[in-house]
């Protein structure tokens, strides 16, 4: 324990215990504090509430009315009222003391050494800070506040003041030396965990600023593309180039979903179908598309693959589902027990007699189909028990950042992320 510098005693004097008080049960006391300040401080994430949680257990443990906590500002070289009890409105983060080792607080932040004052009045190490004289201060107890500890640097101060004649002892410095010790600690690890955030929302700005700057770039892509179908040479290599730039353009609608999501990484499905299905119906002719969505989260490594599967299925339905007529095509996506099933549906004229969706297929649409549908780990099942094409799609649906958790943290199992809101529809 450090030397204590204490006024009106000689160094080898011992403070007096306050009269009447039972000296046994006022130092458990303290321990048991101090065991709870450490509980809380672990718990907690919030500086503030945790620098006034030590002012309020400190006045508890040495019986004091005024307590303080007092942050050094380099710029200002003073120490900073940061939380406390006792003070008058207004002082805290208005109020501060020199930190020159003129004052009880100066001194303890610029040696590192304990301070007890009991005689303020009559200390000659020290001026009376105006903030004390104002407040009638009699005696004050000071340590240092460290980072962690360590040598990893100072925060500040903790002070335990007194209008009332007592005195504060070895004993109490030693115990506002051990909360000092812990509010270091706790203020080491909330830094280290803003920090931390910090770099996370850095990361998420660059992911962001990459899918923007890759959906303008896909946008250009299918800019050329149609540019080369208007002039190509036969209406085949029209149709493929065409259909290329389609793909392009459900790629491009999905980064450009990621970078304005406020979920890194994730897109909203019913916004995202939403916008999906308004550039698909550039394409629909006569026909009708009309697409609902649940409202959630869906991931990128979902979302693009999908968007793909969406677009071959839709094309697929205004190429063939109503030849020489028009008709209506259905879009849907819904949460189902932690699945997401999507249905396409026509009520045309169906699919040739004897089509298997398990066959190989030589078209390049429906390799794509099955290509995203194996990316996906999904089902794919056609269902003939209609008039017209329906098919369905069953996907499991990947973890989800938790909603209700203000730090952005991940939920420790497979959990999925509803929205609140209402679905999203769309028609013509």
């Amino acid at each position: 324990m450090h030397e204590v510098f204490e006024a009106g005693l000689e160094p080898t004097d011992a403070c007096p215990a306050s009269l009447g008080r039972d000296e046994l049960r006022y130092r458990l006391r303290q321990q048991s504090l101090l065991g709870e300040f450490g509980s809380i401080a672990m718990q907690t994430r919030d500086l503030r509430k945790i620098l006034q949680q030590a002012t309020e257990l400190c006045a508890i443990g040495l019986q004091a009315p005024f307590v303080k906590v007092l942050e050094y500002e380099l710029d200002e070289d003073r120490l900073m009222v940061r939380a406390g009890v006792g003070w008058a409105l207004g002082t805290i983060d208005a109020a501060s003391l020199a930190a020159d080792i003129g004052s009880p607080a100066g001194f303890a932040y610029q040696t590192g050494q304990p301070v007890i004052s009991n005689l303020l009045e009559a200390d000659t190490r020290f001026r009376m800070p105006k903030l004390l004289a104002d407040h009638g201060i009699r005696r004050a107890i000071n340590v240092l506040i460290e980072r962690g500890g360590g040598g990893k640097g100072f925060f500040g101060v903790l002070e335990v003041d007194s209008a009332d004649p007592g005195q504060f002892d070895q004993d109490d410095a030693n115990f506002l030396a051990g909360f000092a010790g812990l509010l270091g600690v706790a203020i080491e690890r909330q830094q280290a965990d803003a920090s931390f955030q910090g770099a996370l929302k850095h990361q998420a700005l660059l992911t962001r600023e990459m899918s923007h700057r890759v959906k303008n770039s896909l946008t250009s892509v299918v800019g050329l593309l149609r540019v080369q179908a208007r002039s190509a040479p036969s209406q085949e290599v029209k149709n493929a180039l065409e259909d290329a730039s389609s793909r392009v353009s459900t790629i491009a609608e999905v980064h450009d979903h990621l970078w304005r999501s406020s979920h890194v990484g994730f897109v909203e499905l019913a916004d995202f179908m939403t916008e999906l299905c308004k550039k698909l119906r550039g394409n629909t002719g006569k026909n009708t598309l009309h697409c609902d969505a649940d409202p959630m989260l869906l991931s990128a490594d979902h979302a693009i693959p999908l968007g793909l599967l969406i677009n071959e299925l839709v094309t697929n339905a205004v190429k063939y589902a109503y030849p020489g007529g028009s008709g209506a095509i259905e879009v849907s996506a819904r949460e189902i027990n932690g699945h997401l099933h999507v249905e396409v549906s026509d009520q045309g004229t169906g699919l040739p007699e004897g089509f298997e969706i398990d066959l190989p297929r030589t078209s390049l649409g429906f390799k794509v189909v099955t290509g995203m549908v194996r990316q996906l780990r999904g089902h794919l099942t056609l269902s003939k028990d209609r008039k017209g094409t329906r098919f369905l799609l069953d996907l499991p649906i990947l973890s989800h950042p938790d909603e209700s958790t203000p730090d952005g943290r991940w939920p420790e199992s497979r959990g999925r992320y509803r929205k609140k809101g209402l679905r999203g529809s769309e028609g013509q």
